[in-house]
């Protein structure tokens, strides 16, 4: 007999106990039938629409009704808040509300919009205006819940639903704890309207928030480029704010800056021409507000950069009965004063036209005035026009401004003979001019004051135009948009403070502002006597002179043209005044007749003068007694 080494041995039982393993615990055609049912059912489970993909910031996971572990990660997670988890609008789709001027996308993920879309506008480049688009805005409550959880509804899914009320679509956007108990958004678009209605409700939902802490809506937003100049575009947009029952602020125009403010009644996140507003019926107590200028940090290489600067907003929501009930609007549209002032809602504030006085004349009067001209004619015949009729108001002011200069001129040869004779006493000769003045009518500070008048309108219409929404994309002569600059060449290179390209109507005005100043500034230069001990009034005049086209050649290649039309006219206009004044309406030899007879008169000296002669009398009495 063949004898086994041990090894054989073990391995033969090993293999023998391995088959009667297999045999043991080979399945009954029964259960072979079984297990092919439910792989069946898993493939069905998986194409059935019933399921939904949820996704938080920490984990992407396929939840079915049925799905047991999926349901019990989604509790673990988000607590009450799960069941919005396993309904079939758990995913990120989009529902569109439109009418004839704006379309709006809605995201069941955080319900909030994720485009609009400006239907009539287009950008410098011919694309649609968005003011809203791929993630540049993001809207969120913050809030904590009675079993210690700290939700974020951007990262939750909200059910859609969508209906009419009358001509308007409506969107409700419910976040659900059960079919019953939700938060929700409401959204009611008008025909015809920038403006919408907002509504921020829960419903049973006093037993999940915690309401002992705080409660937070949150804002934050980018303001997309839309002009063809983006440094000039940055200088407009900024973050205006009502508040405290009417009062109306701003963040800083520049550089980065913040804000906590006390009963927010709305907020402009505003993009030069376009604005994206937040309204409230029921002021926020507390609003934190931050501005963060995104061109500052572009270098020459990326100045094509998308983005003006950033927005946000940190507000504090107040429940009532543990359950949230906001009514507010959201308005995405132009930043057009006759449109915003329609709504009744101080919205005018947020334009850029200027405080007091100045920002009166842009309302009531410059405002209204240019719409009623742009209603017949084209922008920039209007500013012509609006130009001309400016001038000739502020005619009679000129007038007297020249006729001031014209009186100085005929006492020069007489305020030089003083000079001469008391060269070597300063506070003789002053009197003794102040005293010439007083007996011939005339001063100085004539020819000043009616220049000083023109000042609020200069202003206010400097403020106007570029914020002047009926210039947007209008071209006028070789200028193809009066918001924008009128180039006329392209630079190879950048200037500092210049730009890289040239402009034609800052040129045009430049020189025509060296002219006007040249016959208004450079004859009151040479007539204004020096002083002892003041600056020179004539070479600061000069300097002045040849500063001011400077200035305005390099401040303005980047404006908008349309302002630099109106500088041209107006000073074109100006010179022509000054040379009719001149030529027709002013006779010097009468001037210097009527100054002879005034000064044969005995003229009484007011109280001011008076007091004014003995201080000088005082002064030079102590300054001999010095000398002595």
């Amino acid at each position: 007999m063949k004898k086994f080494d041990r090894t054989s041995v073990i391995g033969m039982l090993l293999m023998g106990a391995i088959i009667l393993y297999i045999m043991y615990t080979r399945p009954t055609p029964e259960e072979i039938q079984a297990q092919e049912e439910a792989k069946q059912e898993q493939v069905q489970e998986k194409e059935t629409p019933e399921a939904s993909t949820i996704a938080t910031p920490e984990f992407t996971n396929t939840v079915a009704s049925t799905d047991s572990i999926g349901r019990s990660q989604l509790q673990n997670r988000l607590g009450a808040f799960a069941y919005s988890g396993t309904l079939p609008s758990a995913r990120e789709d989009v529902t569109v509300l439109k009418n004839d001027v704006l379309e709006l996308e809605i995201s069941n993920k955080g319900g909030h919009i994720v485009k609009a879309t400006l239907l009539q506008h287009k950008t410098f480049d011919s694309i649609p205006v968005y003011l809203i688009k791929d993630g540049n805005s993001q809207f969120n409550i913050s809030f904590s819940t009675t079993d210690n959880r700290n939700l974020n509804t951007k990262d939750l899914f909200f059910e859609p639903v969508l209906s009419k009320n009358g001509d308007n679509e409506v969107l409700t956007m419910r976040l659900k704890v059960s079919p019953t108990e939700y938060l929700e958004y409401r959204y009611e678009l008008k025909q015809g309207d920038y403006m919408l209605d907002f509504g921020l409700k829960s419903q049973g939902l006093a037993r999940v928030f915690n309401t002992g802490q705080p409660m937070r809506l949150q804002w934050d937003f980018q303001g997309m480029r839309h002009a063809k100049s983006i440094e000039y575009e940055n200088r407009y947009t900024r973050l205006t704010y009502e508040y405290d029952g009417g009062k109306t602020d701003k963040l800083g125009q520049a550089g980065d800056d913040d804000e906590i403010v006390s009963d927010l009644s709305w907020m402009n996140y505003r993009q030069h021409f376009f604005s994206s507003m937040l309204l409230t019926d029921t002021p926020f107590k507390e609003a934190k507000l931050y501005s963060n200028d995104l061109l500052k940090n572009a270098t020459d290489a990326d100045q094509e950069t998308e983005f003006t600067k950033e927005y946000k907003a940190d507000l504090l929501l107040t429940p009532r009965n543990g359950e949230l009930d906001y009514a507010m609007n959201m308005y995405y549209g132009p930043t057009d004063y006759k449109i915003l002032k329609e709504y009744d809602r101080n919205l005018g504030e947020a334009m850029p036209l200027g405080w007091g006085i100045f920002g009166f004349l842009n309302k009531y009067l410059v405002i209204p005035f240019f719409g009623f001209l742009t209603g017949f004619l084209p922008a920039g015949i209007a500013i012509i026009l609006m130009t001309i009729a400016i001038k000739l108001i502020l005619s009679p002011v000129q007038y007297k401004q020249y006729v001031s200069q014209a009186k100085m001129k005929v006492l020069k040869p007489e305020i030089a003979a003083i000079s001469e004779k008391y060269k070597d006493n300063a506070m003789k000769k002053q009197k003794e001019t102040m005293a010439l003045y007083s007996k011939a009518g005339a001063s100085p500070a004539a020819g000043c004051l009616p220049a000083l008048l023109q000042i609020p309108v200069f202003y206010a219409l400097f403020t106007f135009f570029p914020s002047a929404f009926g210039l947007r994309g209008e071209s006028f002569l070789w200028a193809s948009d009066l918001s924008s600059y009128d180039e006329i060449a392209k630079l190879p290179f950048k200037i500092p403070f210049y730009g890289d390209h040239i402009s034609l109507f800052p040129i045009l005005a430049a020189v025509t502002i060296f002219f006007s100043m040249r016959l208004t500034t450079g004859n009151q230069a040479m007539q204004q006597p020096t002083q002892e001990g003041m600056p020179d009034m004539g070479k600061m005049m000069k300097y002045m002179m040849y500063f001011s086209p400077l200035l305005m050649l390099f401040f303005f290649n980047n404006y908008a043209s349309g302002l630099s039309l109106y500088y041209f006219i107006s000073n074109l206009i100006t010179i022509g005044i000054i040379l009719v004044i001149k030529k027709y309406i002013i006779d010097e030899d009468k001037i210097k007749a009527k100054i002879e007879v005034k000064k044969a008169k005995p003229k009484k000296q007011g109280r001011f003068q008076k007091k004014m002669a003995e201080i000088m009398e005082q002064a030079e009495k102590q300054k001999n007694a010095k000398g002595k």
